[in-house]
């Protein structure tokens, strides 16, 4: 996002919060409060650390972050959407420094608004790198997006790679998105948009990139979903905001049971996510020039049994109990709702045509 836009995303969030001020005050308290999974007061987990910082000030705005699969210790990044940025991704090393960069070609590539990446594997089984060109400040406004992928580079030297571009349609319509999940089980992809209620789209099994392919809504996702990824084993997969990042088990697919919530380090705004190469801990990142990159713990969660405070609802059962509330809390929480939405929304139509 550019400057504009995060400000905008700002404005946004007060909304969101002052609603939910509001709708909270005429909700009836609970008997015995617990603290909420996502609450901001919950410490990051024990062993925390700052990994490196990105030192390449063309990376002004990492929105995305991928471990590379061919060569150790390098990660692979890019930046969101602005006039000073091309279709570029940057092969960084464990200090931080930019060891290679690669431009995209070919039909179709272009950097309309990248937000994620991640590591799958080509038509020919060998490590494959997938840009997501997912982002729409309109809201919906994209008649598509795209996915691009190019073969993972054996060598790390500046260079310029013709990518395969993939093209999407979302079967219930246009949306915002900044997370992209690769299941290393059967390279399936998966979208996450970035949503008062999110979702979680799966992409065909097999993918066309002479057609229009097809993303089908199979779950849900936290409220503004910034990124998303698959531990390396596909046993687990984590989506993240920009305060906190949930863990779900997918040992038996997508959508996967929600198993903890982990709370990640402050940052200016946190976009990228990434699982370290043993799964042990997630790599989380941000935009800004000179951002640095954190290595989050999360074996303790992922060893641990689920807590039934957990546990998320479905936007068809949260839908549900809003409405059964009649003219009290739950058409409070409605009408906050929209409200919300509709304020964002015009905010963002302000700022996008100012």
């Amino acid at each position: 996002m550019g400057a504009m836009t995060r400000g905008v995303r700002g404005v946004g969030v007060v909304v969101l919060l002052g609603v939910c001020c509001i709708t909270g005050a005429a909700a009836p308290a609970p008997a015995t409060p617990e603290p909420s999974p996502t609450s901001p007061s919950r410490a990051v987990p024990e062993g925390t650390e700052q990994l490196f910082t990105l030192t390449d000030p063309r990376i002004a705005e990492s929105s995305g972050l991928a471990v590379s699969h061919r060569h150790e210790d390098i990660y692979w990044t890019h930046n969101d959407s602005g006039p000073d940025y091309g279709p570029t991704l940057y092969a960084v090393n464990g200090e931080g420094d930019t060891v290679a960069t690669v431009w995209l070609a070919g039909e179709g590539v272009e950097a309309r608004d990248w937000e994620a990446i991640g590591i799958g594997v080509d038509e020919h089984g060998e490590p494959a790198i997938y840009v997501a060109d997912i982002g729409d400040n309109y809201q919906g406004g994209w008649p598509n997006v795209r996915v691009y992928r190019i073969p993972e580079p054996r060598e790390l030297v500046d260079q310029t790679v013709t990518a395969t571009t993939f093209t999407f349609v979302y079967e219930d319509g246009g949306r915002d998105a900044e997370g992209l999940l690769i299941d290393p089980r059967d390279n399936r992809l998966y979208i996450v948009s970035k949503e008062f209620t999110g979702g979680v789209y799966a992409a065909p099994e097999q993918l066309d990139p002479d057609g229009v392919n097809t993303l089908t809504r199979v779950g849900s996702a936290p409220l503004f979903a910034t990124d998303a990824a698959f531990s390396p084993d596909g046993s687990y997969y984590a989506i993240r905001t920009y305060w906190n990042a949930t863990l779900y088990d997918a040992s038996e697919g997508v959508p996967g049971r929600r198993i903890a919530t982990v709370t990640l380090p402050e940052s200016d705004q946190g976009e990228s996510l990434a699982f370290t190469r043993d799964g042990s801990a997630l790599l989380v990142g941000s935009e800004g020039t000179h951002s640095p990159v954190w290595r989050v713990p999360v074996d303790e969660f992922l060893d641990a049994p689920p807590e039934a405070a957990d546990e998320e609802p479905s936007p068809e059962a949260t839908e549900e109990a809003d409405l059964s509330g009649g003219g009290g809390a739950g058409g409070l929480i409605l009408v906050g709702a929209g409200i919300a939405a509709v304020a964002i929304l015009a905010i963002v139509w302000l700022a996008r045509n100012s």
